[in-house]
């Protein structure tokens, strides 16, 4: 019996929640990978450290006017 895989959002749906788009990164991993499994975890904890350091620099950006 598959495994329900998640499935990557279109580009056009904007991801606002922080867990998505780890979870979207995670994906794309796994995915780049061959869909190896065992490296969950591995995965998980580069796409958030990935996504939380995005979400650092975007948050230092000043805006100039």
């Amino acid at each position: 019996m598959p495994v329900a895989r998640p499935q990557p959002r279109k580009e056009s749906t904007p991801v606002t929640s922080i867990d998505e788009r780890i979870r979207l990164r995670a994906f794309e991993l796994f995915e780049q990978r061959g869909r190896e499994d065992g490296h969950d975890l591995e995965d998980w904890l580069r796409a958030e450290s990935e996504v939380a350091g995005r979400s650092h620099k975007l948050a230092s950006l000043t805006v100039v006017k």
